[in-house]
């Protein structure tokens, strides 16, 4: 029997609206790190931003219509098995098969407020962090609190060719 690790990669987010750099930065992931899947953790709504005007189930289907033929990608709301939108309880919950190695996939802009996060030392602990460069927040997440204190074995920043857009722009829209 193998001992070989599972390299599972979470990008979590309220995917309001779901859009190709989500796509973009998942493939980008598996290819550098040879993850065997991606999980796009849906949440209901994002601690940090404002209530989602679009339901839940809508976010859901339209993750899903992105996604495509993407067979190493697949859409879960863990906030009804895992009973909270922690990130930190999302990766408890599947760290608990010893077997998963995880890898915590962000945008640039994340990063920059990540040290506000709910126990976010401990999240750096029991994963690696994939950080992708954003248009504008490259200066400002390498000079985050976060990226000063953690070495580069725990978080990757990852330049590559970037898609010039944000949920938020999407919603402006």
């Amino acid at each position: 029997m193998s001992n070989k690790k599972i390299k599972i990669g979470i990008l979590g987010g309220s995917f309001d609206p779901a859009h190709r750099g989500h796509l973009k930065i998942s493939k980008e992931a598996k290819k550098r790190f040879d993850l065997k899947k991606i999980v796009w953790a849906i949440t209901k709504k994002n601690p940090f931003k404002a209530e989602s005007q679009t339901s839940l189930l809508k976010r859901i289907k339209e993750c899903k219509r992105i996604i495509g033929l993407n067979s190493f990608i697949t859409v879960k709301f863990y906030e009804n098995i895992i009973k909270s939108n922690k990130t930190i309880d999302l990766i408890n919950h599947l760290t608990k098969n010893k077997k998963n190695e995880i890898y915590f996939l962000m945008g640039a802009d994340n990063l920059i407020n990540f040290h506000k996060w709910y126990k976010s030392k401990l999240i750096t602990q029991k994963c690696n962090i994939l950080v992708f460069d954003r248009h504008g927040y490259k200066k400002s997440s390498l000079k985050s609190k976060t990226f000063k204190q953690l070495n580069n074995d725990v978080l990757k920043f990852i330049e590559f060719k970037k898609v010039n857009i944000s949920s938020s722009q999407l919603r402006k829209i």
